[in-house]
């Protein structure tokens, strides 16, 4: 697959969710595909729940590359800009086998610029993009994991998603404040839960996004440390960790350029491994890699619709 081919790979239709009960496109009956890090080369080796599993390729930084960069903005552009100037300056450094989609996840995903060798066109779109609306994370990332498996499925090439976000979780359309259900019973537990929506909310996309394959990386512009924005926060950490990547939260607005330029440098440094899955009956598999050197990589995975 050529990176210009994410085209036809990608059809209008792959935006919408998919149907209850469908088998995620990224999992496939017969492999397992599985984003690493290490230093230097070598063969990788892989056990799957303990046994030995045969390795069927490996992809590291010299494949080719796709980058879906999801901008789900809409607070102080106190926090954006300096964002807006890490994003450039990133998208001016990638080399020339990393191309980026360029998204927004308010009202829905939406793609603004496709990949393509010219970076200005993503440039110019940051630059020039509005900061208004609500918060889109929660409602986008999992059709944004399906997009990225979608891409996966279809040849040889890296994927991941970098979400870039100034979310609260009081700017969602849907409220999860878990209002208190009776004010003069002292026993009502949503008086004494109030986070309980987030972080049913977070556990729910985290088991779906279990079953997928490509890394969610989040880069948060500006933490929130009360109570509810603390569980929104935590649950985004849980959501990265769970597709092998990594959630980065700024505390404050000089932190925003060290942490978008560490979020690319992983992303870049990504590889993949595909391994042979043999049927199992296994709810979950648990990986375990290793080779000639330290190696980090993602460790789990749900086998939902086998």
């Amino acid at each position: 697959m050529t990176r210009r081919a994410w085209l036809l790979a990608a059809p209008s239709a792959v935006w919408a969710a998919e149907p209850k009960g469908a088998k995620p496109k990224g999992v496939q009956p017969d492999q397992l595909r599985v984003p690493y890090w290490m230093t230097g080369e070598g063969q990788v080796e892989a056990k799957l729940n303990g046994a030995a599993a045969k390795v069927l390729g490996q992809m590291g930084p010299e494949a080719d590359m796709l980058i879906l960069l999801v901008l789900d903005l809409a607070g102080d552009l106190g926090a954006v800009q300096p964002a807006r100037e890490a994003l450039v300056a990133n998208l001016q450094k990638l080399t020339p086998n990393v191309w980026v989609a360029l998204l927004r996840a308010q009202d829905g995903l939406r793609a603004l610029v496709d990949p393509g060798p010219d970076r200005q066109p993503a440039v110019t779109a940051i630059q020039e993009l509005g900061i208004s609306g609500r918060a889109g994370l929660l409602d986008t990332v999992e059709t944004a994991a399906e997009l990225a498996d979608h891409l996966l499925d279809r040849g040889n090439v890296r994927v991941a998603v970098l979400y870039v976000t100034d979310s609260s979780i009081y700017n969602y359309r849907e409220d999860y404040t878990n209002p208190v259900v009776n004010s003069s019973d002292g026993r009502d537990m949503s008086r004494r839960f109030p986070e309980g929506l987030v972080k049913e909310k977070t556990r729910q996309l985290e088991a779906r996004l279990g079953a997928r394959e490509a890394p969610v990386f989040i880069v948060h512009l500006d933490y929130k440390s009360d109570r509810l924005n603390e569980a929104y926060q935590t649950g985004l950490i849980s959501l990265a960790n769970t597709t092998g990547a990594t959630a980065v939260f700024c505390r404050s607005i000089a932190e925003i350029p060290s942490a978008i330029d560490g979020v690319f440098s992983s992303i870049t440094s990504l590889r993949f491994v595909t391994i042979e899955l043999k049927a199992t009956k296994a709810k979950q598999v648990d990986v375990l890699l290793s080779a000639n050197g330290p190696l980090r990589h993602r460790t789990r995975y749900l086998l939902k619709g086998r």
